[in-house]
């Protein structure tokens, strides 16, 4: 099987600058997306480090023993999502730094989500409230869960997912990459089949657009467009946010 992505960013109505970052490598299987916060341009540094980190640890020369938190497990997935999760905690590390370093970035952060497509397996992580969806048979499903405190109060049963939609506190986060420190990736694998489709995005696509509706474009459109509709879309819906999203999609070698 080999992969088929596109990626479309937009930094929306509103901002005059784009703090979102992504990442995308369809030989190597590895995609990310980063929504950055933080005042004085510090929100961009966070999505930025955050993506290098992440791509540097999973993709480059290091011996893959030394870039995972638990040594002792020796499953092939288990390493992999213990890899994932090293990554995250390196690049909140380094935010730190940097936000240490210069304090006009005091507070800097980023969500983060990752897939990483090995083999017939498609690892995923995700930190934040920036999320990964899959579509299959007809489909759309939710491989990610916020972290944010709506996301608790729906868990709770005092929000329903249409009430949290309209409260103002909708996107104060439970878990960022640099601004929380040590940070609790959620990560799971699942196998992968010809004509599975991904989608790694901001929260600036999913905002303005409900599951119901992502679902109506992912019927509608073709996948090497997808990407570019999903954020046109989100605009034209009232979103004011920076908006990113990646679709990759699965298909016979």
């Amino acid at each position: 099987m080999k992969l088929e992505a596109s990626a479309w960013t937009d930094p929306g109505p509103v901002r005059d600058n784009n703090e979102d970052a992504f990442f995308v490598d369809e030989d190597g299987g590895l995609f990310v997306v980063a929504d950055g916060m933080g005042g004085h341009a510090a929100g961009e540094v966070a999505s930025r480090i955050a993506v290098e980190t992440i791509t540097e640890l999973l993709q480059g020369d290091l011996d893959p023993d030394e870039t995972r938190l638990d040594r002792q497990v020796g499953d092939p997935g288990d390493i992999l999502r213990e890899r994932l999760r090293y990554a995250m905690n390196q690049a909140s590390a380094r935010i730190r730094r940097e936000a240490l370093a210069n304090p006009p970035w005091a507070g800097m952060g980023t969500t983060a989500c990752v897939l990483l497509i090995e083999g017939d397996g498609a690892h995923v992580a995700h930190v934040g409230d920036s999320r990964i969806y899959l579509w299959r048979g007809g489909r759309l499903s939710r491989l990610t869960r916020d972290h944010t405190v709506v996301q608790q109060e729906i868990d709770a049963g005092r929000l329903t997912p249409d009430m949290a939609r309209r409260v103002a506190h909708r996107n104060y986060l439970t878990q960022s990459v640099g601004y929380h420190g040590p940070v609790e990736p959620d990560t799971a694998t699942r196998p992968i089949a010809p004509g599975d489709v991904f989608m790694l995005c901001s929260d600036g696509v999913t905002d303005p657009l409900d599951d119901t509706r992502l679902a109506e474009i992912f019927e509608e459109a073709d996948a090497p467009d997808l990407a570019e509709r999903l954020v046109r879309e989100a605009v034209a819906a009232g979103g004011e946010d920076n908006i990113t999203a990646i679709v990759i999609r699965v298909v016979e070698d």
